[in-house]
């Protein structure tokens, strides 16, 4: 009789038990010898570090060396040593000499001999651990020198665990680790036996010819099915593909069990997807000829991922149907993109470019832009305008046509002059068939067609019932032409694009004038006046002209104001608005105010103009802020004062380089009323730097107002440098590529009127001192070399001192500056304002200053806290447009006789 066991054992499910215990006990054997061998290792490990330990820590102890610079050391040493071993948990610790001299040991009779040991590395200073033959046999010991303060060896310690000690240790474990190692070969024969009885319950106890029989059936029915069937494994190769998968696929003989992505002729979608691993569902596939739909599934054998099952079956009859879909999905997609990528700024010639690249190669291999040329300067085109060549984008960059810049008069018998004219499209299929089209240049035309470009569409850029210019889309390396549905795409197309061109032909119309407007409110060339040398930068922002503007005013008694100013906003409205607050700055500045009182004045016009705007109910009319900062500066005195109405405030140089904001009281921004202007009064060093700026400068998306205006004030810490060269520097340290706001800059290097070119007198108040300082001022102006002024200026100042001392107060004085201008000045303690009047021929008086009009270039009046000065400014001889005889000519005619 067979015994049931060995047929058990012949049966797949006996054999796989018996390996598996195989297994199991192989591997509890391996593991058992690797754990033998790590304890070991461990163990001898931790007995070198415990020596280690033990033998620094008593080496370190206190009254270590003081016990060895006794006499006896060993009766200190040996009772310490003993009690430390046994606290330790060592079987020894010795205490020795440099020269391995024994102070203590477990073994008292062998004190005072020398050690058994290597001690060389630790009279080096260094901590040794060794395996010897000592006196308590096999040993592992530590020896660790004992370091004075100065760092000298002074004695040795050693400490250590003998052998049998460790693997002593090693074989308490052992028992552990066997009933450890027992047990999980236990649990895994167990776990093994339940193993062997599930395969053979899923087998069903089929034995080989049960399973070869099942497989020549699943195989018949696989392959007689009218679909096909492909698995996969994990790694990507090819486990099976029955008949109709090879036909569907064109796989080749011999392709099951090689990798997927090397199988040829398979398509590569198809091998994508077969590799992906991931679920598809009735997924439409071209491969060659064929439209496939395919579902994909993975495989989870044994619970886990290792592969796809695949059906495909043959829907060609669908391709007809995919391919309208896919073209309409491709023309939506760049109708989408059209939309988001033209007209993204609002630059008429880059609209145009970005609609030629939005249709290369999608829809045309070449896109060409014709506009008309008045549309780039932002005008509306007339009828028969000239075409300028905007934009061109093509597959190639050697093609025939027109290159971009070309000015074009097409022909009445081109299809683009027909689609400018009346508006609509117009398709060409072939253009070597195209006459009309070839009349325009026969020479080009040929090259164009022999270059491989046979059909055209043109069609017109038309928003707003405007025609602004034509697009042309080429076609060369697809062999069909263009047919209606791609004329009216390309009419979709365009018609989206027309809007932005449109948008951005407005806009240039619009900055055109602004940037006009503008340039011609702001100064174009600096007056000549020789208190500051300047220097000064402005910057449009590239959205739009704003209202940022800089000033430099002569005034009187040889000073010079500085202005700066902002209007928020951008375009023709803040452009305006600069312009009236400049010109209100001028006519301000005549009547000598000072700062202050011009920034008063100034917020109560912007008041004015917004309350205006109010009453017309113009929402743009009015004056949305504005800032001011205005600063008069005096060469004579050095002396600056400055008020702001909520601008930034102005940063100033000395000549030995500090650099420094300059407090100000900060004032509300111009409009906003009910609260006064103050001032703040500088004395500036000749050389000092005043530097204006508007917020633009500093002040930008990526960085904040705080950094840039650190960097403004590195860049101008140079003060040997010239206003030019500190503006240069300003700009390349801050300028930012494409500003968002204007930038007005304004550097003015302060100089001095020095004592040689300004006499002063003190006048008593009686009439006859008037001859006294007439005299005095003749002197000096000879001295200074214009005695041909000094009849005149005696007659300026006769009649100045006069009327200071008949309708004024004291004290009076008077001051001669002798600078670009010869400027007499009278102060008085009176604040009674002069009047010009014309006396009567019967008068006795009257023509006072009259007299003074008439000799002198300009005249007027400033007040002082002190009272007023009355001025009058004469042109130096040689000067332009100062003939000689001019004040002999004038006090002629005052006269009213003929000149000798």
């Amino acid at each position: 009789m067979r015994s049931p066991v060995g047929k058990h054992f012949r049966s797949v499910a006996g054999q796989v038990f018996v390996l598996q215990v195989a297994i199991v006990v192989l591997l509890a054997t391996g593991a058992l010898i690797a754990l033998l061998l790590q304890s070991r290792h461990d163990v001898d490990r931790e007995a070198r570090n415990r020596s280690v330990a033990v033998a620094e820590t008593f080496a370190h102890s206190l009254g270590l060396q003081g016990a060895l610079k006794t006499p006896h050391p060993s009766t200190i040493l040996q009772p310490l040593a003993e009690s430390t071993r046994k606290d330790a948990g060592v079987d020894f610790i010795v205490v020795m000499d440099t020269n391995g001299i024994r102070y203590s040991h477990p073994k008292p009779d062998r004190i005072g001999k020398r050690f058994v040991g290597t001690i060389a590395p630790s009279l080096a200073g260094h901590t040794y651990t060794e395996s010897v033959n000592g006196p308590l046999g096999q040993e592992i010991q530590a020896v660790v020198p004992v370091k004075a303060a100065d760092g000298k060896v002074v004695g040795l310690v050693s400490a250590g665990l003998t052998v049998k000690n460790v693997s002593g240790v090693v074989d308490r474990q052992l028992p552990v680790i066997l009933l450890a190692i027992a047990t999980g070969l236990a649990l895994a024969t167990g776990g093994t036996a339940l193993i062997s009885r599930r395969l053979r319950r899923q087998t069903h106890g089929l034995g080989t010819h049960e399973m070869t029989r099942m497989y020549e059936h699943h195989d018949a029915v696989l392959h007689a099915v009218r679909e096909g069937v492909v698995i996969t494994d994990g790694d990507g190769r090819l486990l099976l593909a029955n008949d109709e998968a090879k036909r569907l696929l064109g796989l080749p003989e011999g392709a099951e069990g090689r990798y997927i992505g090397d199988v040829p002729g398979l398509d590569r979608r198809m091998s994508d997807l077969l590799l992906s691993g991931r679920v598809a569902t009735d997924e439409v596939l071209e491969a060659g000829d064929r439209l496939l739909v395919v579902n994909q599934r993975p495989t989870h054998t044994r619970g886990r991922a290792e592969g796809s099952a695949v059906t495909i079956r043959d829907s060609t009859e669908m391709r007809i149907l995919t391919s309208r879909a896919e073209t309409a999905r491709r023309r939506l997609k760049l109708l989408y993109d059209a939309g988001v990528d033209i007209g993204t700024t609002l630059d008429v010639v880059r609209t145009a470019e970005e609609l030629a690249a939005v249709a290369v190669p999608r829809f045309a291999d070449y896109v060409t832009v014709d506009l008309a040329d008045s549309v780039l300067d932002g005008d509306e085109p007339g009828p028969g305008a000239d075409m300028r060549r905007t934009a061109v984008s093509g597959i190639r960059s050697d093609h025939p046509l027109y290159p971009r810049g070309r000015l074009i008069d097409f022909l009445p018998s081109t299809p683009q002059a027909r689609g400018y004219g009346t508006g609509e499209a117009e398709l060409v299929p072939d253009l070597s068939d195209a006459p009309g089209w070839q009349a325009q240049d026969p020479p080009r035309a040929r090259e164009i067609i022999d270059f491989g470009i046979h059909s055209l569409i043109a069609a017109p850029l038309t928003a707003r019932g405007v025609v602004l210019g034509v697009v042309n889309f080429w076609r060369s390396q697809k062999p069909e032409p263009f047919d209606d549905d791609e004329l009216s795409l390309a009419e979709e197309l365009v018609a989206r694009a027309a809007v932005s061109m449109d948008n951005a032909r407005r806009y240039t119309r619009e900055h055109a004038l602004a940037v006009t407007l503008q340039t011609s409110l702001l100064p174009r060339a600096l007056p000549e006046q020789s208190a500051v040398d300047v220097a000064h930068f402005y910057l449009p922002a590239q959205s739009g002209v704003g209202g940022d503007w800089f000033d430099v005013i002569p005034l009187s008694g040889s000073r010079v104001a500085l202005v700066v100013g902002d209007v928020v906003g951008h375009g023709l409205h803040a452009a305006a608005t600069m312009g009236r607050l400049r010109t209100a700055v001028h006519n301000f500045s005549s009547l000598d105010l000072p700062p202050e009182e011009i920034l008063a004045r100034l917020d109560d016009l912007v008041q004015r103009i917004d309350h205006d705007a109010d009453d017309a109910a113009d929402p743009g009319g009015g004056v949305l802020g504005a800032t001011c900062l205005y600063a008069v500066y005096d060469p004579v005195s050095r002396l600056c004062t400055v008020a702001r109405a909520g601008h930034l405030p102005p940063l100033l140089v000395a000549p030995d380089g500090r650099t420094e904001f300059v407090e100000l009281p900060a004032g509300p921004p111009l409009g906003l009323g009910g609260m006064p202007f103050e001032t703040a009064e500088l004395y500036l060093a000749e050389g000092s730097q005043l530097v204006l700026y508007t917020d633009g400068l500093v002040e930008e998306r990526t960085r904040d107002i705080g950094e840039g205006l650190e960097l403004l004030r590195a860049a101008l810490s140079h003060p040997d440098r010239d206003p030019q060269e500190s503006c240069r520097a300003v700009l390349d340290r801050l300028l930012p590529a494409r500003p968002t706001d204007d930038v007005a800059l304004l550097i003015a290097r302060t100089r001095t009127l020095g004592a040689d070119r300004v006499a002063q007198w003190e006048v008593p108040f009686e009439p006859s001192e008037v001859g006294t300082v007439r005299n005095a001022a003749a002197r000096q102006l000879d001295a200074w070399g214009l005695s041909e002024l000094g009849f005149s200026t005696e007659l300026i100042l006769s009649e100045l001192i006069t009327n200071a001392l008949r309708h004024g107060s004291g004290p009076v004085r008077v001051r001669l500056l002798y600078d670009h201008a010869l400027t007499c000045e009278v102060w008085d303690g009176s604040s009674t304002a002069p009047h010009l009047r014309y006396a009567a021929t019967t008068d006795e008086g009257g023509r006072g200053l009259f007299l003074v009009a008439q000799l002198s270039e300009h005249w007027g009046t400033r007040y002082t806290p002190e009272g007023k000065v009355i001025w009058a400014e004469q042109s130096l001889p040689g000067a332009p447009g100062n003939p000689p005889d001019t004040a002999e000519s004038a006090l002629a005619a005052f006269l009213d006789v003929e000149p000798l």
